[in-house]
């Protein structure tokens, strides 16, 4: 089961349909510059504010068929004023104070600010590549109602960066798998947008409070529910990049947030991906078996050896490039970790940053 689901991960993100976005000339030279409104809910940030708009600008899109709206959502440092200075001789950036809680009322005040039909979300700590605005525009003139795209973490030399960069990648693997047969579940908001008509069909934010974060992955499932088309933006130059957290202590508070929001999928979602990562974990643990049959020593192996070779096989299309040692004691700490996360999310106190 373990060889045969590897096997739909491997082909799923090499079908034609995936491989034909990536090819950025005949996007660049098809596509059809729809206009996007650029959504960022920001709270002190001013650290990461340089290259954010250092990122927005270099988009490869005219100016007059897009807008940056930053919204500062209660923040208790200088990011507004560095915002204003930085903002201040860019007419197709804006930049508004919102008081309302948490940041679906901050995206939501943005949308009502917006001018154009398409929405594009991204955070205040990203740099979008180039090619962000052009291969989601080519998905939106295509007809989809929703897309994400890729969002890897920028690599350091830190054990946390090293852990959250893998379970970044092996994630990817699932959310995008999924996504190409016609599931999505989950989906980055660093790197995530939808038609503004089709937003408010559904309701906007309105049914996706189950929890303080998930506005993304939340979303998406109303999406699902409701039936829209969903599409995936797989090309480098559409990736969004961003920094991992800095401490294990902030890592941990960010993955209970976005386990906690996995509580609330969809029964199916819920279904399959309980069922993958039990039968991951059986697999995983199957080396204190080896006392009643060797075998599940070499279940374990088998596992290893799937796990690696689809991590080592596809790494370089999610922006990653792991050692083969580190493939091997990072694919054991990220699914304890798993464990760690669950009852983390479950039974700790989770709040908004």
């Amino acid at each position: 089961m373990l060889v045969i689901f590897n096997a739909i991960i491997f082909i799923s993100l090499n079908k034609p349909s995936i491989r034909s976005k990536n090819n950025f000339d005949d996007v660049k030279n098809s596509v059809r510059y729809v206009k996007i409104s650029i959504i960022v809910s920001i709270r002190n940030e001013e650290k990461n504010i340089n290259e954010l708009i250092s990122g927005l600008e270099n988009l490869d899109y005219p100016d007059q068929n897009f807008e940056v709206i930053i919204i500062d959502d209660n923040s208790y440092d200088n990011t507004f004023i560095v915002l204003k200075n930085n903002i201040s001789e860019k007419e197709n950036f804006f930049v508004y104070k919102n008081d309302s809680e948490g940041k679906r009322g901050a995206i939501t005040y943005g949308i009502k600010k917006s001018r154009f039909p398409f929405i594009m979300i991204t955070d205040g700590d990203c740099k979008p590549e180039t090619g962000w605005l052009k291969h989601s525009a080519a998905l939106f003139d295509s007809g989809y109602d929703m897309i994400f795209g890729i969002s890897p973490f920028y690599r350091d030399n830190s054990f946390v960066n090293k852990i959250s960069c893998f379970e970044n990648l092996r994630n990817s693997f699932l959310t995008f798998t999924f996504a190409s047969l016609g599931i999505p579940y989950s989906a980055a908001a660093r790197n995530f947008g939808f038609n503004k008509e089709k937003f408010y069909s559904i309701g906007g934010y309105a049914n996706t409070k189950d929890t303080l974060s998930g506005d993304d992955d939340l979303l998406l499932r109303e999406a699902v529910k409701n039936k829209l088309k969903v599409g995936i933006l797989t090309n480098r130059n559409s990736f969004v990049f961003s920094c991992t957290k800095k401490t294990f202590r902030e890592y941990f508070q960010q993955r209970a947030r976005h386990t906690q929001t996995s509580f609330h999928y969809l029964l199916k979602h819920k279904i399959l991906l309980g069922s993958w990562h039990t039968f991951n974990l059986l697999l995983l643990f199957s080396p204190l078996l080896m006392t009643v049959n060797p075998f599940f020593g070499i279940l374990f192996v088998l596992k290893m050896l799937a796990d690696i070779t689809t991590t080592k096989i596809l790494q370089k299309k999610f922006g990653y490039r792991f050692y083969f040692y580190e493939a091997i004691y990072l694919q054991v700490i990220y699914e304890i970790f798993l464990i760690v996360h669950f009852f983390n999310a479950k039974f700790s106190k989770i709040k908004w940053k």
